[in-house]
Order: structure tokens, then sequence, then C-alpha cells
């Protein structure tokens, strides 16, 4: 079942993202099983981070498997800030098949 969340991360810099992002993307290679929709705006606190998943399994597998380490391997070994994810009810997603990774 299709499950989406929002991800505040106060007093996280948006530079901070951005080089989590990056090293993301080349650990990752753009393709992470299960995501459908990842989306992050800079807020006045932080970040907030918006994804839609095929399933609540598949984005906590890639937050333990791939996210947690990543951040661990950035941060030297210091426990990022604890995200608030907040699920939603998803309605009127559309994604078309576009190959775009920003």
């Amino acid at each position: 079942m299709t499950w989406a969340v929002t991800l505040d991360l106060p007093g996280l810099p948006v530079e901070g993202y951005d080089a989590v992002h990056r090293a993301l993307l080349e650990r990752t290679g753009g393709a992470v099983d299960g995501l459908l929709v990842h989306l992050a705006r800079r807020t006045d606190d932080g970040v907030q981070v918006i994804e839609v998943w095929r399933s609540q399994d598949d984005f906590e597998r890639y937050d333990r498997d791939v996210v947690r380490p990543l951040t661990g391997e950035l941060l030297g070994g210091v426990e990022p800030p604890e995200a608030v994810a907040v699920p939603f009810d998803v309605r009127g997603l559309v994604t078309p098949a576009g190959g775009v990774v920003i």
C-alpha cells in the first residue's frame, strides 16, 4: 500500500541536506527500490522532506540500510538530529516515468 511521509529536520542547514542528498545519489545511482517521489525544501528552521513510497516497509528498510549508515559516515559517527516524521494519505498521485534526478 502506498505510504507517504513528511520529515521535518529542524536545525539542518540546506547545505547539509544537499551534501547528504549528493552522497545518497552517488551511493544509489538515483535508483531506490520503492521510492516514488522525493522532494525537499528549506524551512525557517531547517529542511522538510516529503516522500511517497510503495510501502512503509520500503521506507523503513531504506532508512535503516542506506540513509542512517551514510549519515553516520558523513557525520563521523555523530547521530543526526531526529527527524519528526508525519505519515499522510496520498491522493491524486501521478508519477509518469521521467527519469529525472535533481
